[in-house]
């Protein structure tokens, strides 16, 4: 399975929400992932640009857009980035493979 990285920011009429009403949103998003097929990781909240950020498992691409649009279904997030992740395995072989290779660079 592939993971992904979800980051996120909510509106502020979200935050409104959660402050008068305080909820675990790891168990809401752990069931949406498990209900379409993927496995949750984490779901942590940070400083910066993005409110939090959540890692899970999923089959393919397709699954992993399928969950990030039902979370931004309900309306509650402003912004979302996902970005695929890769082990330190999955890359020391994708530099192996594209050292087989020669592409010019453009003029050469």
């Amino acid at each position: 399975m592939s993971r992904f990285l979800i980051q996120f920011a909510y509106t502020p009429e979200a935050w409104q929400a959660m402050v008068k009403n305080p909820t675990d949103r790891e168990a809401a998003f752990r069931g949406l992932a498990e209900q379409m097929g993927a496995t949750f990781i984490s779901l942590d909240y940070c400083f910066g640009d993005y409110d939090g950020v959540v890692i899970f498992e999923a089959p393919d691409s397709k699954t992993a857009l399928s969950i990030v649009l039902a979370a931004v279904t309900p309306g509650h997030l402003k912004a979302t980035r996902t970005t695929e992740l890769f082990t330190m395995q999955e890359m020391t072989d994708a530099l192996k493979k594209a050292g087989g290779v020669h592409y010019p660079a453009p003029g050469r």
